[in-house]
């Protein structure tokens, strides 16, 4: 009886479509493996994986995306938080056009933003009807290339920072919580560091993976701007090599599954944390 009812919670076309699915996931990952262990002629072995490591590129350029990334996520999360549990709190009937906004970057081609910010930022500043430069060019700068590289990444992962933090918030009752601090004396800085974040923490981890992930593997922004970032490398590699290339993006698959583990854990233990209560 208990088979006949487990049989009925999974009937045979869901079940081919999902294997159908794994198929068509797996099959390129294990093909790019296959691929990566063959860089000497009939035989496995990890010299592609060891060729690839021992480039002094390949660090820097990741450690180069990796800071790159860490500025973005910090930076995303303080714009979207206080705009987002703002929104919840005082003004809901903007959230419709917040969202339409943070939807733009699907629409426009991160080509189109790149040429923008050069367009904009690579001349200097003059006060108009004078000849007075009241700021030189950002891209002049090193730290200024990087700060525009930051913008642009904040931009790219808006779309899924923001519904991250918008899909934490509406698992916690941001007024109760509001009031309850504010009856004990809180100010805004307490209430948004002691009481909304830790409340987020599932919710800001989603949202700061899925951007290290745009972060590191970006080519355009990175390309255009000219910093030594792990994209264009990669990209750069895969035009004069073939296996250490299909190394690196069997480690990127490894990290991004790595990422999504530490995501399940993470919430998994929130979950069960919130049940015991």
């Amino acid at each position: 009886m208990n088979l006949s009812l487990r049989l009925r919670k999974f009937p045979l076309w869901s079940s081919v479509w999902f294997v159908i699915g794994i198929l068509y996931f797996f099959m390129p990952l294990y093909a790019t493996l296959d691929f990566s262990l063959r860089m000497e002629r009939d035989k496995i072995s990890l010299k592609a994986y060891q060729v690839a490591f021992s480039d002094g590129r390949f660090l820097d350029t990741f450690l180069t995306s990796n800071i790159l990334a860490v500025a973005t996520i910090i930076a995303s999360v303080i714009l979207i938080v206080p705009t987002a549990y703002w929104i919840r709190l005082r003004v809901p009937e903007a959230r419709r056009i917040v969202e339409f906004i943070t939807l733009m970057p699907f629409v426009i081609p991160a080509i189109i933003l790149v040429f923008g910010l050069i367009r904009v930022y690579s001349t200097p500043f003059k006060i108009p009807f004078t000849d007075i430069v009241f700021l030189e060019a950002l891209t002049t700068f090193e730290i200024g290339t990087d700060v525009l590289m930051v913008a642009g990444y904040m931009v790219l992962a808006l779309p899924y920072m923001y519904r991250s933090v918008d899909t934490g918030m509406r698992t916690v009752d941001v007024r109760t919580l509001t009031e309850a601090a504010q009856s004990l004396g809180a100010s805004w800085v307490t209430i948004m560091w002691r009481v909304i974040l830790p409340n987020l923490r599932s919710a800001l981890l989603s949202g700061a993976l899925l951007t290290f992930a745009i972060v590191v593997g970006e080519v355009v922004l990175a390309s255009f701007l000219g910093v030594d970032a792990f994209g264009p490398y990669l990209f750069l590699l895969g035009q004069h090599r073939a296996y250490e290339p299909a190394a690196l993006s069997f480690i990127a698959f490894l990290l991004t599954w790595g990422a999504m583990g530490i995501i399940q854990l993470v919430t998994g233990e929130q979950g069960q944390a919130a049940g015991a209560h």
